[in-house]
């Protein structure tokens, strides 16, 4: 039995544009999934740590960041526990490279051991005989591929060890999505690779599959790098089996991110008022949660909404907040004007309009639902700020 624990696109030094003030905070979360995935390791007793890619966000790295990443491999050096790492199209392999300009096995202790293994170009294989396997690294000096990753590559050349696992950084192909990305390989080569498991990374969503006799995985982001990727958070825990000369591989996904997303749907007739919408808001308060705020139903002529207004002042109490009005105004209620007045008229015109928009579920109903509430205020001699 052969227990691996599978991380990819940490992504460590990513600078969030996208999130002003909370960057730095971010950075944070990214480094403490990173330090969470060593602490399952070690707690796991994991027999190696596999690492398929953009461990950094780029080859441009201070120091102190590679220190601070040397010191948490050190901790599973010290415990024994192998880690290989496989450059990614961040952390690419090219002469400005990250892990060229650093020896990161000397900086985490493990010189003169195979504990710590940075798979390149130049050597995309290690034999680890004290686990009867052979792990093999397939990248590229160059962010776009020139070929694929599997160009000449056959694992049963290497049937002699128990167990072939492969790490690569790229798209599995899907047809008009991935034709432009800088890494490309397709299930059929997969499936022909003789690879027992086949450890990826790139996309931030842990995904899993089989191809032939060939189990792969993107773990995902531990973290979340973009504060939409709700299917991020995980590393997997993999255990690779053999009795009777069968084979088998499990994959248990686990959480070491510490951001969480959830989407609330609020009836605009519970907020009558924008003050109730924030007292709801102000419940789910928490600097860890991506909160996407969904306003709907018929809202009360009570709500006067200023969503930017309540997104400003919430935006404090969490990692992010999105807030979208989908309500809808309600409908004429009481008597309506003689339809020989223009405001009358008006009414009743609109509403049929409106009714048979609805009766098709045309999603312009909820604009003229707009156009009848403002309608009926501009003709009623009300004063109307747009």
């Amino acid at each position: 039995m052969l227990r691996l624990l599978h991380t990819a696109d940490v992504h460590l030094g990513a600078r969030h544009a996208d999130l002003g003030t909370q960057a730095a905070a971010q950075r944070e979360r990214q480094f403490d999934a990173f330090r969470a995935t060593v602490d399952l390791a070690l707690t796991e007793k994991v027999d190696a740590v596999l690492i398929a890619g953009d461990l950094f966000d780029s080859n441009t790295q201070p120091k102190r960041s590679v220190e601070r990443v040397a010191a948490e491999l050190k901790r599973l050096v010290d415990a024994r526990i192998r880690t290989f790492i496989v450059p990614g199209t961040h952390d690419v392999y090219d002469r400005a490279s990250v892990y060229r300009a650093y020896d990161i096995a000397a900086m985490a202790g493990a010189v003169g051991t195979d504990l710590v293994t940075v798979l390149t170009p130049d050597a995309p294989r290690v034999v680890v005989k004290p686990l009867n396997a052979v792990i093999y690294g397939r990248c590229f000096e160059t962010k776009r591929a020139p070929t694929s990753p599997f160009a000449g590559f056959d694992a049963a050349a290497d049937e002699d060890w128990t167990w072939q696992i492969g790490l690569i950084h790229g798209a599995l192909a899907i047809p008009e999505k991935t034709d432009g990305d800088d890494v490309v390989f397709t299930r059929d080569e997969i499936r022909a690779s003789g690879l027992d498991y086949l450890a990826l990374g790139h996309w931030h969503s842990t995904q899993q599959g089989t191809a032939g006799e060939t189990t792969y995985a993107y773990s995902g982001a531990p973290e979340p790098v973009a504060i939409d990727q709700d299917k991020a958070g995980s590393v997997l825990l993999v255990t690779l089996d053999e009795r009777d000369g069968k084979k088998t591989v499990t994959i248990e996904p686990k959480t070491v991110g510490r951001t969480r997303f959830e989407h609330l749907d609020v009836d605009a007739a519970r907020a009558a008022t924008q003050p109730a919408l924030v007292d709801m808001i102000n419940k789910k308060a928490d600097k860890d949660l991506v909160l996407d705020v969904r306003l709907t139903g018929v809202r009360p002529d009570s709500l006067d909404l200023d969503v930017d207004e309540v997104v400003a002042a919430m935006s404090p109490k969490f990692l992010k907040l999105r807030l979208r009005d989908q309500s809808t105004p309600p409908l004429t209620e009481g008597p309506i004007p003689s339809a020989e007045t223009i405001l009358g008229s008006f009414i009743r015109d609109t509403e049929a309009k409106i009714a048979e928009l609805e009766a098709t579920d045309d999603p312009a109903a909820a604009e003229w639902r707009d156009v009848l509430r403002l309608g009926r205020l501009l003709l009623s001699g009300a004063e109307v700020t747009l």
